[in-house]
């Protein structure tokens, strides 16, 4: 029975150390003034041996997760490797906590409006314990509501309106267009719970036009921070299923991805209705002129508002094939 025992457990932390020590082969390369190899690898195995996982150095996760986030293609050329903030809260695991520091991420990465690169890392799952873990795409999205003369708000996240409401989830007496929608936590103790962000957590920028003063008059707005956090960071073998991250947005994932998408918004025909285009066809383009006339707008509105933006996909760092290195990666 003993030698059955440790054979299982043999056979399982020997893909775990693999990983952890082709994670250490490149940190330790990377910060030659980190110590010493060989002592890490044997404190690194002695640990795997005795728990079935290890724990990352402040360090080592530090640079684990900016190497994910700086190969995701969510992150612009021009930020400098120590320009990415890690927040390491490796010791929080409740809802509560968790939503708190959420919002305190989205805070901290908007700042004055000088959006700023970001990973916040929670608890990762362990042989006897899985991390917390955010159910939502990004930290901030907006309802959609199917209503009995039409549709409110935004298209993608019918159902997703819906479960939250069957959690728990009040939406306003008076519906929108851009109700956000509540974080939605799940942590093994306390299974699955709601939480609001706080309104002032949010930076969000109103949306008009450099030329057409009647843009104005659709009410668009959007928020400054695409905060994902529906996916897990992956480090040497270790697992982070809470680990939300930020880059930058690009413009036309707000106003061609979005605004102008009849899976979302669907504001194309009323905007080229507005232009006067001739939308009887798809050969006339006029879906392609919506698109950059709300692209501008999105663009023109965060430069007016000291926000930062991108307006070309050249200006991002290409993502990069993870296999074998700190990745964000779908559940």
């Amino acid at each position: 029975m003993t030698a059955l025992r440790d054979d299982t457990t043999r056979s399982a932390t020997v893909p775990l150390f693999a990983e952890a020590a082709a994670f250490l082969r490149d940190f330790h390369t990377a910060r030659p003034r980190a110590g010493d190899l060989d002592a890490r690898m044997a404190k690194v195995r002695a640990e795997i041996a005795a728990t079935g996982t290890y724990r990352h150095t402040p360090a080592e996760l530090a640079f684990g997760a900016r190497v994910a986030l700086r190969e995701s293609g969510w992150c612009p050329e021009g930020v400098p490797w120590r320009g990415i903030l890690v927040r390491d809260l490796r010791q929080v695991r409740d809802a509560t906590s968790v939503a708190e520091h959420c919002a305190q991420h989205l805070v901290m990465a908007a700042g004055d409006g000088a959006v700023r690169p970001m990973v916040t890392v929670f608890a990762p799952d362990t042989p006897w314990r899985a991390g917390p873990r955010i159910r939502n795409d990004q930290l901030v999205r907006y309802a959609g509501y199917r209503m009995a003369d039409g549709f409110v708000g935004d298209r993608r996240y019918a159902d997703f309106t819906t479960g939250v409401c069957r959690l728990g989830w009040r939406p306003p007496s008076t519906r929108g267009a851009f109700d956000q929608l509540p974080l939605v936590v799940e942590t093994d103790h306390e299974g699955v719970q709601v939480h609001q962000l706080p309104r002032d957590a949010v930076l969000e920028v109103a949306l008009t036009h450099p030329e057409l003063a009647w843009f104005a008059e659709l009410g668009l707005r959007w928020h400054a921070v695409p905060v994902i956090s529906n996916m897990r960071l992956a480090i040497g073998g270790i697992e982070y299923p809470a680990a939300p991250y930020n880059g930058v947005y690009l413009c036309r994932a707000i106003g061609e991805d979005v605004l102008a998408d009849d899976a979302a918004y669907g504001m194309a025909a009323a905007v080229a209705e507005r232009l006067g285009l001739d939308t009887s066809s798809d050969r006339t383009l006029w879906r392609d002129r919506v698109a950059v006339e709300l692209n501008r707008a999105v663009l023109h509105s965060f430069d007016a508002a000291g926000v930062t933006v991108e307006h070309s996909p050249d200006a991002y760092v290409p993502a990069v094939d993870s296999l074998g290195r700190p990745a964000f990666r779908r559940r």
